[in-house]
């Protein structure tokens, strides 16, 4: 168990924070996905403190149920790694779309020809806003049955199937290579014409388009407010995390974290099964009080 009065490992900001930013598996959720009593009193102490919490996550609006309760004020997450801001105050199964930042299809079946070519066996799936649609071989790896399988190509095709809702992500999957060495394999052919980053122990990556992420959609969220990088404190696990840990003024790695977001982050709290959040914003609410 970990001390109420265990500290991250970093200096306290003399900037006082306005929004923490907190990525959801890995980090503010515990393994069994559940939010503990702990993080929810200091979620809520932070919201009566005046302080915004924005849950920033590579997961689709539909799986966010783990934390519509406990939204409060805004009641806004950013979804898909960047790709939609999402109003959870309508609960399970009615969260409104309040920003999408699509990924074309045209590119999206670029960059999957590219990846074919650099990783022979990829195979992929297409996040639209409202579904997931899978290619024959893709694993059973979410949390939902596949609306449609078909070749990427049809599912991305301009009169195909719910090609009137917006292209979220392209997840690529590949049964041999390990995780890094498939995000690098990926990042070095695709380039600058997509974001390709990944949140999953296994080898999958997801890909957005060019220059969205969860930072850049932070970042857009926070300019609305007049909230500067310098007020916002970030919490992530996962290399989806990285370009939002180096661009907040405050950062923490979790725990468990990925080395590579360990070497981002500004500090380093405890695991997400020790309340690792919850053990910062209590630091940062004791300091202001």
């Amino acid at each position: 168990m970990t001390s109420a009065t265990r500290r991250p490992e970093t200096p306290a900001s003399t900037v006082p924070t306005r929004l923490i930013a907190t990525d959801l598996d890995g980090t503010l959720l515990r393994d069994d996905k559940s939010v503990s009593k702990r993080t929810i009193a200091a979620l809520a102490a932070a919201e009566r403190a005046g302080i915004e919490v924005f849950f920033v996550t590579g997961r689709p609006a539909r799986w966010m149920d783990v934390v519509s309760d406990h939204v409060h004020g805004h009641g806004l997450a950013i979804c898909g790694n960047g790709a939609a801001v999402v109003d959870l105050h309508g609960g399970p199964g009615a969260h409104r779309f309040v920003k999408i930042r699509e990924l074309e299809p045209r590119t999206a079946i670029d960059v999957i020809q590219l990846l074919r070519s650099a990783a022979p066996g990829t195979v992929c799936a297409v996040e639209r806003t409202y579904g997931l649609h899978l290619e024959p071989g893709y694993p059973s790896l979410h949390m939902e049955p596949p609306e449609i399988v078909a070749p990427a190509e049809e599912l991305l095709a301009a009169d195909g199937l719910d090609a009137d809702q917006p292209v979220l992500k392209v997840l690529a999957y590949h049964h041999e290579l390990a995780p890094d060495d498939f995000l690098t394999v990926a990042r070095a052919a695709i380039g600058d014409r997509a974001n390709v980053t990944r949140s999953s122990p296994s080898a999958l990556l997801e890909i957005s388009g060019p220059g969205v992420s969860k930072a850049s959609t932070l970042a857009q969220c926070c300019a609305e407010r007049g909230i500067s990088h310098e007020e916002v404190v970030a919490f992530g696990d996962m290399p989806n995390d990285v370009e939002m840990l180096t661009w907040a003024g405050q950062s923490y790695a979790m725990g468990n974290a990925h080395p590579a977001v360990i070497a981002a982050a500004s500090g380093q709290t405890v695991a997400n099964n020790e309340d690792g959040v919850a053990v910062v914003i209590e630091r940062i609410l004791a300091e202001r009080f």
